[in-house]
């Protein structure tokens, strides 16, 4: 086993993409393992063939139509509208605006790349420093994966085998702890960073989010065709009448038909947000094919039972269990991306915590968030890369702001972690 993930390493060092890195390995190694390469065939196909997957290329031609269109700054300028008048109202636009888009593409690095490409240039024009603005998208964009749909909850749900559905529920009450310590470290920091702790209003301020011309009303009549697709995604699946996956697909349709209906886009663009869509989505598929050869490969060598008999034995509590598997799933969040991190410690860990009877809910909501923190870590750290290109920053001058945001982050998660009721309230 040592050798594998030695050879995984190596694989992955040496830049070779996610899924080589995770199937090459157990190919190499087939002989030692007792395996044959007939008895891993038929797993590729296995894997890719989960219902709930289809949602995962739905959900981002959904947000790459938001993206294109134009919507997310339709519904950043009602958020204008709504909290302008506010102190330091843009940070609190930008978490607002990344909860709604969250709520909508299930993905942070996307939720990140919208908000900051739109928000950043306006908040420094207001007089935020650029490394505080990169931080706080950044971080914001954590609540792209807590808020449903998440795309790492659909991964995890589907490998691990607990019900998409209540991992949905599960992680509400967690993206609104995690909303408002965010919110709690601008409301300090702003007051004081900004001069005279108020943001500064100029001539400049861009088009799509000065609303000074436009009456809030046209406003909201802009975005309330945006507005209501979270609402059918998330009343469909709440409601109890469409699964996640149909949810996506109906969400997808009505995202089409209002572009289409309000011909936000040209037929080119479309296809390019289509064509994004199939590769990333199609990406995403090619690595769960291989990490299903490598989990079932580790599930025949009785490497998870090994582990969970191994956990029971030299940890006795279950509090001591977690804060462990905190620190190792933020060290491998750090040095591996999420979709993939979700993928090969999900089925590693959870008969583990099985042996300690903690709820597969709670504990997958505790693996997500976890591995998304490592979305702020280097190197990795896909959340911080694009913040600071939308902010035109070095990563260096958002560092120091970003450890507040960590720290809020990192409190968020214990309470997570140690207060099953954030995850199990609905039960």
């Amino acid at each position: 086993m040592v050798m594998i993930f030695f050879l995984m390493g190596i694989i992955l060092l040496v830049g070779a993409p996610l899924a080589v890195g995770f199937g090459l390995p157990i190919f190499f190694s087939l002989d030692a393992l007792g395996l044959s390469i007939t008895s891993l065939s038929n797993i590729p196909y296995e894997e890719i063939s989960a219902f709930s997957l289809i949602a995962i290329p739905l959900f981002m031609f959904t947000g790459g139509l938001m993206s294109a269109s134009g919507m997310a700054k339709e519904l950043i300028a009602l958020s204008d509208v709504a909290l302008g008048r506010i102190r330091g109202a843009f940070g609190y636009i930008a978490i607002a605006a990344s909860a709604l888009l969250g709520a909508i593409t299930g993905s942070s690095v996307a939720t990140v790349a919208a908000v900051g490409g739109i928000v950043s240039p306006e908040m420094i024009r207001r007089g935020y420093p650029a490394g505080y603005v990169a931080a706080l998208t950044a971080t914001a964009g954590l609540l792209g994966v807590l808020l449903p749909p998440s795309i790492p909850l659909i991964l995890y749900g589907a490998t691990v085998g607990v019900s998409v559905s209540q991992l949905f529920t599960a992680t509400l009450l967690p993206a609104a702890l995690m909303a408002a310590l965010f919110l709690v470290v601008h409301v300090l920091l702003s007051r004081r960073l900004l001069p005279q702790g108020v943001e500064q209003r100029t001539s400049e301020n861009n088009a799509a989010l000065d609303h000074q011309a436009v009456t809030p009303l046209r406003i909201a009549g802009r975005a309330s065709s945006v507005l209501l697709l979270p609402f059918i995604i998330l009343g469909g699946i709440y409601g109890g009448i469409m699964t996640p996956t149909e949810a996506a697909a109906v969400g997808c349709l009505y995202a089409v038909v209002v572009v289409v209906l309000r011909r936000m886009v040209s037929h080119k663009v479309m296809a390019g947000a289509l064509r994004e869509a199939v590769i990333t989505g199609a990406g995403i598929l090619f690595v769960i094919a291989l990490t299903g050869v490598f989990n079932r490969a580790m599930v025949l060598n009785q490497v998870p039972q090994d582990l969970a008999i191994w956990v029971a034995t030299h940890i006795e509590s279950p509090l001591v269990f977690l804060l462990t598997v905190n620190v190792v799933l933020l060290v491998v969040g750090s040095f591996m991306e999420t979709n993939a991190s979700i993928l090969l410690m999900g089925p590693l860990l959870a008969p583990a915590a099985a042996q300690f009877n903690i709820d597969p809910v709670h504990f997958g909501i505790i693996v997500a968030t976890n591995l998304e923190i490592g979305l702020l870590t280097p190197p990795m750290a896909a959340n911080l890369y694009v913040a600071a290109r939308a902010a035109n920053v070095p990563m260096l001058k958002m560092l120091r702001y970003l450890a507040y945001f960590f720290t809020a982050a990192l409190i968020g998660q214990a309470l997570i972690t140690y207060v099953p009721f954030f995850t199990l309230w609905f039960r």
